[in-house]
């Protein structure tokens, strides 16, 4: 069943002024797989997105990091599905996630927004069928909802980056997993981890 992802997209806010803020951590999964397997990201103005495309267990792989802005993602998203007529049960979404703390990653299939604007968008373009996978970037939470805003669009202290990076790197390993042998051997696996 989930050997259907064709296409994995990283949220992320574009600019360099955003690059290393904690609401990219989306885009670090896209950035790592094409970095692990040797493809550039390259600018696709009909996608609004960095696209490329990789080869895992025998299946092509679309990335995308959509140039929108966060709230806008799902105009990227829908265009590239649209083109290789992709439907929303074969899309994975990374994101970063509040309500993980650093150094956390998970898996998921389905379910509602949680407030990320970035989801809602996608939501909506997609028909708003929520069936797509999502990859939840653990960042933490400022513990104030009215901070929320300005923790999202912020850099993680040195301590919890390197945590999130870890996680990042773990969850970059799960999606063979997750391509090659499914949902359940894919979460085993992430969902015991946790750097320290």
């Amino acid at each position: 069943m989930s050997n259907n992802i064709r296409l994995l997209v990283g949220l992320a806010n574009p600019g360099a002024e955003y690059a290393r803020t904690r609401h990219n951590a989306g885009a670090w999964i896209v950035e790592e797989l094409a970095r692990v397997h040797n493809v550039s990201l390259r600018e696709e103005a009909k996608y609004f997105g960095q696209t490329a495309r990789i080869q895992t267990n025998g299946q092509d792989l679309r990335l995308l990091i959509p140039s929108t802005y966060m709230n806008l993602s799902g105009k990227s998203v829908a265009a590239l599905a649209k083109f290789f007529q992709i439907k929303p049960e074969e899309i994975l979404v990374a994101h970063d996630e509040l309500d993980l703390p650093p150094g956390v990653a998970k898996f998921k299939k389905g379910g509602g927004h949680g407030g990320h604007n970035g989801l809602r968008d996608i939501i909506s373009k997609m028909g708003n069928n929520k069936d797509f996978y999502r990859l939840r970037v653990g960042i933490g939470h400022p513990g104030d909802k009215n901070k929320v805003a300005g923790f999202v669009l912020g850099k993680a202290p040195a301590k919890e980056q390197e945590n999130i990076d870890a996680a990042v790197d773990e969850a970059v390993r799960c999606m063979d997993i997750l391509l090659k042998d499914g949902l359940n051997k894919a979460q085993n696996r992430l969902h015991s981890f946790k750097a320290v």
